[in-house]
């Protein structure tokens, strides 16, 4: 250093902002791991989720008839991993700027609480939850639209024409994203975001509240919600992931139907007219598949996160 120049003294004002940077980097790096977990491990019961909400007729007998016919008709890789690509964006988005909002929005109700966010109870990392669930919608509808019509490509490219059935024909993630923008426009891949909101923020309440109510019962004496091990995350993360999909699925019905089949009609008429035609067990069809997925899907979600985030927090120390 030249004897002129004066060593640059770092403030606490400016290492705070750049811990809060790290901070949000690391919860960045784990929710994208997270959410590549996530997928792989749930990816083909989440398709068999969607075409039984979406064409109940079609799968009356249930979730082994689907699975069966998925895999029959189109195998694994066209059938139960169709979607797989978009699927993983929006994991991906969702989870990267979930777990980044999670975090901020925790310091947030941390300072309006007046307490510590290590020290925060469950109902407060809940509404952390709620308040994160805003963000994550805005990356999460267009993507999981192009999911799930690819995932349902069949059945809509087998609807009958003047009495035709038209020859299916496979499409890709690419272009059916042109052929969104092409048909519908830009504001097309945000159909369905108003119900995308009623799901994603009360869903975020009970995913964040149950994950870390079970993590606070599960902590042995003497040892930290970070010391629980992989085991009991992925319990954990099993009840966050059943306790949000078992409150919020009559909305991810009603998403699903309004994205699939291109309506033009608000949440609250549509979830009226399947009650009207088909009744209130039409509002969980599906379920099974879904809680069945749930479980080892947000359990493999949080252990990557949680263990992603320590080895991070670790290496940059």
């Amino acid at each position: 250093m030249d004897m002129y120049e004066l060593p640059v003294v770092e403030t606490p004002k400016h290492q705070g902002a750049s811990e809060g940077v790290k901070t949000a980097i690391i919860d960045l790096i784990g929710g994208t791991m997270g959410g590549t977990a996530c997928v792989y491990v749930g990816q083909p019961l989440d398709t068999v989720k969607v075409k039984m909400q979406t064409f109940p007729n079609l799968y009356s007998q249930g979730m082994i008839h689907c699975v069966k016919e998925t895999y029959l008709k189109d195998g694994i890789r066209r059938g139960l991993y169709a979607g797989t690509v978009p699927a993983l964006v929006a994991n991906v988005a969702e989870n990267s700027v979930l777990f980044a909002a999670y975090g901020f929005c925790q310091k947030a109700v941390a300072i309006v609480s007046s307490q510590k966010v290590e020290e925060m109870s469950p109902i407060y990392n809940a509404a952390s939850g709620f308040l994160a669930g805003f963000f994550s919608s805005f990356t999460l509808c267009p993507t999981e639209l192009v999911k799930c019509r690819l995932q349902a490509l069949r059945e809509t490219t087998s609807i009958p024409v003047e009495g035709v059935t038209p020859k299916h024909t496979y499409i890709g993630p690419w272009a059916l994203c042109r052929q969104i923008m092409r048909d519908e426009g830009f504001l097309g891949f945000f159909r369905g975001l108003s119900s995308t909101f009623a799901r994603e923020m009360p869903g975020y309440f009970f995913f964040f509240g149950g994950y870390e109510l079970s993590r606070h019962l599960l902590t042995p004496p003497g040892k930290t919600k970070d010391e629980i091990g992989p085991f009991r995350t992925i319990i954990c993360g099993g009840i966050g992931g059943v306790t949000l999909w078992t409150i919020i699925f009559p909305t991810d019905v009603v998403k699903s139907r309004i994205q699939i089949n291109k309506l033009n009609i608000s949440m609250t008429n549509c979830m009226r007219e399947i009650i009207q035609k088909e009744g209130v067990r039409a509002l969980y069809n599906g379920l099974g598949p879904t809680v069945v997925r749930t479980f080892p899907a947000t359990g493999a979600l949080f252990v990557a996160y949680e263990y992603t985030k320590k080895f991070l927090t670790q290496v940059t120390t």
